[in-house]
């Protein structure tokens, strides 16, 4: 069986979800080939001793040009990871002639179930991208871009590079936390790809891209062998946007912006909890103590009061002082 190439990128406060998100990945693709942009030294590190099959870890200063650094002064954190999205796969692509097509993974995804299934509907599509799906109450959202940045894939042929080559020259140029002129971080831009690009597919399988901002307009379920499925459709990868590790030991699903009207797929959260407290017993048993990511419950608290409550242009201002 042919290998199949990935990218993603994290640092600390997200190496507990990228590990889960790593492991699954090679549970439902067992030829899956990962290169990981660690974004500080001690993620490359515990990464490195954990010992991840078929996993190359890069570190920012290989990947990093003059220009990527002058974008890096003037972003925030976040920003500068938006703008590494198109700038992984390029680099892994420059370096790596062998590999004919390549995904980006978002970290903060776990995987349920076999993804052949997408690969089987990507066929020899040249680009690979997945709506938000927004419910109908959020339908407004999709302002921001039709488009989830969770997973996008790439093919090593002229539609797909240049594709990639001109997202990356973009988000180089442009890439804010705020919506302006047609731009929204690094997301907006797949928004004229299905209309520029005749090669590129819109992912359609239901169980695909699952979210917070998509799950309350699904069925979920059990199947016989206990799996769960999404309308009738095995739950292939959701994707654990706002989700929290608690320093108590507990976790913080959701705001109750997301759960006001419907409550969390209650399944689905509690396999992904599962697998989080296996990877946090790893990843100690390696590093006695290690919490990258954990938050206080005073924290927590602020946080979704600030979710929940606050206008857009004063979470911009409370982003200074909250780690989002």
């Amino acid at each position: 069986m042919s290998p199949r190439y990935f990218c993603t990128l994290f640092d600390r406060n997200y190496l507990f979800k990228g590990v889960a998100m790593l492991q699954t990945l090679r549970q439902n693709c067992p030829d899956a080939h990962v290169h990981v942009l660690c974004m500080d030294a001690q993620t490359r590190s515990i990464l490195e001793q954990l010992k991840l099959p078929d996993v190359v870890c890069l570190s920012l200063d290989e990947i990093e040009d003059e220009a990527l650094l002058k974008a890096k002064a003037d972003r925030g954190i976040a920003e500068y990871c938006w703008t590494l999205s198109p700038c992984l796969p390029w680099h892994v692509l420059q370096r790596n002639p062998e590999i004919d097509f390549i995904t980006y993974l978002d970290a903060d995804l776990l995987f349920y179930s076999p993804i052949q299934p997408l690969f089987d509907e990507i066929g020899d599509a040249s680009i690979a991208i997945i709506e938000h799906r927004f419910s109908e109450r959020l339908k407004d959202r999709e302002v921001n871009g039709r488009f989830c940045v969770e997973w996008v894939s790439f093919r090593r042929d002229e539609q797909g590079m240049a594709c990639l080559s001109r997202w990356r020259d973009q988000c180089m140029e442009w890439c804010y936390y705020r919506l302006e002129d047609g731009k929204m971080g690094d997301q907006k831009y797949l928004d004229e790809w299905p209309g520029r690009y005749s090669g590129c597919h819109i992912l359609m399988h239901p169980g695909a891209g699952i979210a917070p901002w998509n799950y309350e307009q699904y069925r979920f379920a059990h199947d016989a062998a206990g799996g769960i499925t999404v309308q009738d459709s095995p739950l292939i990868f959701y994707h654990f946007h706002q989700f929290q590790l608690i320093e108590n030991g507990r976790f913080d699903r959701l705001s109750t912006f997301y759960t006001a009207s419907c409550r969390e797929p209650e399944m689905v959260y509690q396999a992904y909890e599962t697998k989080l407290g296996q990877v946090i017993r790893e990843v100690q048993s390696i590093i006695a103590g290690f919490s990258g990511g954990f938050v206080s419950p005073t924290s927590m608290r602020k946080r979704r009061w600030i979710q929940q409550l606050i206008p857009m242009p004063l979470k911009e201002i409370a982003r200074q002082f909250i780690r989002y």
